[in-house]
């Protein structure tokens, strides 16, 4: 385990490296991503405090995401070989994969306004830190559609 500072912007992971590690978020927020054939950047899942984010890929296989900065950060980076699971560390992998679960199902099904509720509950804390492009993005539709959204959330209430 090492605990080191990322700067906004660094990226700790690229899609293709080999051997990534497991990041356990103490401060900041961090982001896995893909990027398709066209450039267009889509967004797995957002990291902030006290979250765990990787690859699920195994250590001799190359990684499909990207893991970067949105924000200055503290994390700690464990190597996937010595992970030893405490009861807190399952309980946060637990939650990350009921929060992947719930938004496949999203994705498959939800509206636009369905999925950015989603996103406020998943995410209360990082709603004003992340540009609306990469909530947008993380959504799986366009930042007007976005706005679209947000304007009528807005109405309802």
């Amino acid at each position: 385990m090492n605990k080191i500072e990322v700067k906004k912007g660094q990226i700790l992971q690229r899609k293709g490296d080999l051997n990534t590690k497991v990041y356990q978020v103490e401060t900041g927020l961090l982001r896995s991503y893909s990027i398709d054939e066209k450039g267009k950047e889509h967004i797995y899942m957002f990291a902030p405090e006290n979250w765990i984010i990787a690859d699920n890929q195994p250590p001799d296989i190359p990684c499909e995401l990207f893991i970067d900065a949105l924000e200055d950060s503290v994390v700690i980076s464990t190597e996937k070989n010595d992970l030893s699971i405490t009861n807190e560390d399952s309980k946060k992998i637990i939650k990350r994969l009921g929060v992947l679960q719930n938004r496949i199902i999203m994705l498959m099904s939800a509206s636009a306004i369905e999925r950015y509720e989603h996103f406020i509950e998943t995410y209360p804390d990082i709603v004003q830190r992340v540009p609306q492009k990469l909530i947008a993005s993380y959504l799986g539709i366009t930042p007007e559609a976005l706005s679209a959204a947000k304007r009528t959330r807005a109405l309802k209430k």
